[in-house]
């Protein structure tokens, strides 16, 4: 396994249990028990070989989606996204099947490229991203829709597909949606406004909430009172929504400052440089067989999966981006998201795993051996 991914989960995993014990001290148990059931599922995943990852996409894929119909029936949504359906409710916690989505694409694309190849199967692969991402998209849940469609296009890019594909793609895709922007948004006024609101804040404006008194706003003073060092999980502050949540970042950076912040930014680092690895050494092979082109393929997905929606919730926190609901990935406190991600990671750890092995032996190094 890549000590690098075990650091960075290690890390992750206990900022997120101090941005809990800063926002909501009394779910700490309750944080480190499920932090500990992440790493043993990592550990337990990462053993298994790509190929076993492979076998499992299409029954994997179809199960979340299946789980994404079930929830537009019998799924609840929260009072500040009035009308939305995201999570079934089970005993214990409540299940998000979008965050098993983004995994089962992963899966299922990374199979479909290992064995059929990139040239002439565009529409099924297309068909694939679409259903996905409808499904979210009708919750509706409008930033995990963005992630999970922006995720299959990496997909595509890392099997292989030509950009001019890609970018043609995009064209008909962008042409064929325009119709139905303006009915979506119609049904679902609460993202315009938010998105209004977003344009309008810091700006002379009745409707849209002062500055520093709004979500962000305290967001940003959490993330000022906690200077380099920061103020501990015990120092006294202001709740507000979302602290543990969409906004765990700032709750880290009031209790460790920007010592913390740093920190989580470095081990988001070393998932992207721990799968660009597998990219790297992946190329080195020849032949290719279809397992470590999957097994590449999965890796860049798994890395985006992570890391690009920790790059928009740190831009939600900063104030560039709208609010999107998107957690902080391994931080923020959220058990569904929290696995899923747990998954990706033992995919990384496998892929890089049977890349390492497949190498010539003189171009083994005694670190690689030592690492198997």
């Amino acid at each position: 396994m890549s000590a690098n991914l075990i650091l960075a989960q290690v890390l992750l995993l206990v900022l997120g249990t101090l941005a809990v014990a800063t926002a909501q001290p009394e779910s700490i148990p309750q944080q480190l028990f499920r932090a500990l059931i992440a790493l043993a599922l990592t550990f337990g995943l990462a053993r298994l070989r790509p190929r076993a990852f492979l076998k499992m996409a299409t029954p994997f894929w179809l199960i979340t989606l299946g789980l994404l119909v079930l929830v537009l029936f019998i799924g609840v949504g929260t009072d500040a996204s009035p009308g939305t359906k995201r999570w079934l409710p089970i005993p214990g916690f409540q299940f998000q099947p979008s965050e098993f989505a983004k995994l089962g694409l992963v899966l299922m694309l990374g199979s479909f490229f290992s064995r059929r190849g990139v040239y002439r199967k565009l529409i099924s692969a297309t068909f694939m991203i679409a259903l996905t991402t409808a499904l979210v998209l009708v919750e509706p849940d409008l930033g995990t829709t963005v992630l999970i469609f922006s995720l299959g296009i990496v997909l595509m890019y890392a099997a292989g597909v030509r950009f001019t594909n890609i970018t043609a793609l995009l064209f008909a895709l962008t042409l064929m949606a325009l119709p139905g922007i303006s009915i979506y948004l119609e049904k679902h006024p609460y993202i315009f406004e938010r998105f209004m609101t977003f344009l309008a804040r810091g700006k002379p404006n009745e409707a849209a909430p002062v500055v520093g008194l709004d979500q962000i706003g305290m967001a940003h003073r959490d993330l000022t009172f906690g200077g380099i060092w920061g103020q501990g999980p015990d120092a006294p502050r202001y709740q507000y929504f979302a602290d543990h949540t969409d906004l765990a970042i700032a709750s880290v950076g009031f209790s460790t400052g920007l010592l913390g912040v740093t920190m989580v930014i470095f081990a988001y680092w070393l998932v992207v440089s721990t799968a660009l690895q597998v990219g790297q050494l992946a190329a080195r092979i020849r032949p290719m067989t279809p397992e470590l082109h999957g097994a590449s393929i999965m890796a860049t997905g798994a890395m985006y999966m992570i890391v690009g929606q920790a790059v928009v919730n740190l831009a939600v926190a900063a104030g560039i981006f709208p609010v999107t609901g998107v957690p902080l990935p391994l931080v923020s406190y959220g058990f569904s998201s929290m696995l899923s991600m747990s998954m990706a990671l033992a995919i990384i750890h496998s892929a890089l795993r049977e890349v390492k092995r497949a190498l010539p032996a003189e171009e083994q190094t005694p670190e690689m051996v030592a690492a198997d």
